[in-house]
């Protein structure tokens, strides 16, 4: 997707929109004008961005960056889109890179005006609009509200959040509402256990996976209820379908998650509980003066069996398995150990997998004996796959109760 940012005050709000985007799985190409530059930074969107920032007709690596811009973008979203800017689009002038963008994509154009509420409501501005309108470009309008003269009035930019749901939308990622009605619990993160006030036990997990099948789930219409260790943000436009709750070890996880699943549909074990916690943690710091501590361990609860023994008729249960060897054996094993429905297995030593990656490469087990593998791909791509699978799941349990 390529984001046009146009010289006007309200070009900083074009920033979240940048950063909410990128949260969502959006890769964003930055082209900023000239005059944008006189109000936000480049290096600002070069770092949010996926991409850095593009400004020249003549000064990029393509000799023709206009013409690789629009043939490649998916979406062409203007974020502000300044009066200056629709008259040269609905004149055809092309005489800066965005503008030339504009002219050499096929792509859908998403346009976001802001501009003081004289200039909104001039009748060259409207009938501006209305030619771009008519040739199906996609206007998403002003609010009313705070202007930069400190007056009110309409021409405010649309809120990012506004915005950035309206992308989504065009993008096919708000559409899908297929777990609608469906109540769907998540674990994320890996959990810490105390040796003392200061230090503990964990593990390299991220949280990034669960978070990703947390925040698909509730875009596609679910009640979500993500339970995690992970300090990860959540994007705003998932805040009125998921409910968080934020835990730190496994006897924590083990209670928010048993507590959530009772009226579950759907229940996925994403979270790298810990296996192990010590015995005997100390309510004082350990110190290298006191000698060498005898450091005496015990498992913890096992979360996902205790699920799968309580879980109430029709109720879907998944479980992961991060493995360093054997993956598929030792992922069989364990789905059959567990009594799951379904168990998605990835290998945490392969390269771009795992902790702390944006990227992921699983196979999903299911009971019945089947397999999908789902190659390196991003970790929102893996969880709209393991979700598919849910669906089946879901609607083959319903069927026969």
């Amino acid at each position: 997707m390529v984001l046009g940012v146009c010289g006007g005050i309200a070009a900083y709000k074009a920033v979240e929109v940048c950063r909410q985007l990128v949260d969502a799985g959006v890769h964003v190409t930055p082209v900023l004008t000239e005059e944008a530059t006189r109000f936000v930074g480049a290096v600002t969107f070069s770092a949010l961005a996926s991409e850095p920032v593009q400004r020249s007709l003549w000064h990029e690596t393509s000799p023709i960056p206009h013409t690789t811009l629009g043939q490649q973008a998916d979406l062409v979203v203007v974020v502000p889109a300044t009066a200056h800017t629709l008259a040269r689009y609905a004149a055809g002038l092309s005489d800066d890179l965005l503008c030339a963008t504009l002219l050499a994509t096929r792509a859908p154009v998403l346009v976001c005006p802001a501009m003081h509420t004289e200039m909104w409501e001039h009748p060259s501005v409207q009938e501006n609009l209305a030619t771009l309108e008519r040739r199906g470009v996609e206007v998403v309008p002003p609010e009313s509200g705070r202007l930069a003269g400190g007056d009110s009035g309409e021409g405010r930019l649309a809120d990012p959040d506004v915005i950035v749901a309206r992308v989504l939308e065009r993008l096919g990622r708000g559409t899908r509402r297929d777990l609608h009605g469906l109540r769907v619990v998540v674990s994320a993160g890996g959990t810490r256990e105390p040796l003392d006030p200061v230090r503990f036990i964990t593990n390299r997990s991220s949280g990034k996976q669960g978070h990703a099948l947390a925040v698909a789930a509730a875009r596609r219409g679910a009640a979500v209820t993500l339970v995690t260790s992970s300090a990860l943000d959540l994007p705003p436009d998932v805040s009125q379908t998921l409910t968080r709750i934020d835990v730190e070890t496994a006897a924590d996880m083990e209670h928010a998650v048993g507590a959530a699943a009772e009226g579950a549909d759907v229940v996925v074990m994403a979270a790298a509980v810990a296996d192990f916690r010590p015995k005997r943690p100390t309510n004082q710091k350990l110190s290298k003066e006191d000698g060498l501590p005898e450091l005496v361990l015990e498992p913890t609860p096992d979360i996902l069996a205790g699920l799968a023994a309580r879980r109430r008729p029709g109720q879907v249960l998944v479980g992961f398995a991060a493995e360093t060897h054997d993956a598929l054996e030792r992922g069989r094993a364990k789905l059959a150990r567990k009594g799951v429905d379904l168990l998605v297995v990835n290998d945490v030593s392969a390269p771009g997998t795992g902790f702390d990656h944006d990227t992921n490469a699983v196979v999903i087990l299911d009971a019945a004996g089947s397999t999908q593998e789902i190659p390196l791909t991003s970790k929102d791509a893996v969880a709209n796959a393991v979700l598919d699978r849910v669906i089946v799941h879901h609607d083959e349990k319903r069927s026969t109760t």
